[in-house]
C-alpha cells in the first residue's frame, strides 16, 4: 500500500468555520501540507469541505474526519471529497468509502480493530488516541501488521515527540490541537505548521 501525499502529515482542522477555512488551508498548503482533514463536528462542514475541494483539490488530499455513517460518506463523495478519516473501526463506512474511490484512514486501537479495518479495505490506519498508548504500544502493534500498511499516530502528537512515533514505525501523524485549535490566528497556524514540517524533515534526513 502507499499513501497518496508527499508529506504524510494530516492537518486536522476541528472546529474551523467556513469564514476562516480558506486562509488556514492556504497557509498549510504553502507550508508543505498536502492532506487536510475537516472533521464533521465542525460548524457548516459541508460548506467548508466543498469549498476546499473545489479550490485546493488538485493540490492536496482534502478530506473529512469523524465520519461515522454511510450516509455521510455518500454526501462527501458527491462533493468530491477524497479522504475519509474515522475515529473508530466501522466496516460499513470503510467499505462504502473504498467503493466510492476515497482513501480511508481508519481509526483503531487494537490488533483486532486494525485487521477488521484492513479486511474492510482501509488503505491506512490511525492509532487513536496515540498519546494514551505511547510509542512502545504503537511499535508492538506495528510488528503484527503487514509491513506495507501506512500507520499514522493521532492524538497528542507534537513537533517534539513526532520522531518517537515515526521511530516506532508510523509513516506520519494526524495533527490536531498542537497544530490547530478552533479560533486560533492564521499566524499561529503558520508557526505550528512550520514546526511540524521541520520536525518531519529532520526525521527523514
Amino acid at each position: 500500500m502507499s499513501w497518496k501525499t508527499n508529506v504524510p502529515l494530516i492537518a486536522i482542522l476541528r472546529g474551523i468555520t467556513q469564514q476562516e477555512v480558506d486562509e488556514h488551508v492556504s497557509i498549510l498548503i504553502a507550508s508543505g501540507f498536502d492532506a487536510i482533514e475537516i472533521p464533521l463536528n465542525s460548524p457548516e462542514w459541508e460548506v467548508s469541505i466543498k469549498g476546499m475541494v473545489d479550490k485546493f483539490g488538485s493540490r492536496a488530499l482534502i478530506g473529512a474526519g469523524t465520519v461515522l455513517n454511510v450516509a455521510n460518506v455518500e454526501r462527501l463523495a458527491a462533493m468530491g471529497c477524497k479522504m475519509i478519516v474515522t475515529p473508530n473501526t466501522n466496516p460499513a463506512v470503510i467499505r462504502r468509502s473504498v467503493e466510492l474511490g476515497m482513501t480511508v484512514c481508519a481509526g483503531c486501537a487494537t490488533a483486532t480493530e486494525a485487521f477488521t479495518a484492513l479486511d474492510a479495505g482501509a488503505q491506512a490506519l490511525k492509532i487513536f488516541p496515540s498519546s494514551a498508548f505511547g510509542p512502545e504500544y504503537v511499535k508492538a502493534l506495528k510488528a503484527v501488521l503487514p509491513a506495507d500498511v501506512p500507520v499514522f499516530a493521532v492524538g497528542g502528537v507534537t513537533p517534539e515527540n513526532l520522531h518517537l512515533y515515526m521511530s516506532a514505525g508510523c509513516i506520519g501523524a494526524g495533527l490536531g490541537g498542537d497544530l490547530y485549535k478552533a479560533g486560533q490566528s492564521p499566524e499561529r497556524t503558520r508557526q505550528q505548521a512550520e514546526f511540524f514540517i521541520k520536525a518531519y524533515k529532520e526525521v527523514k534526513q
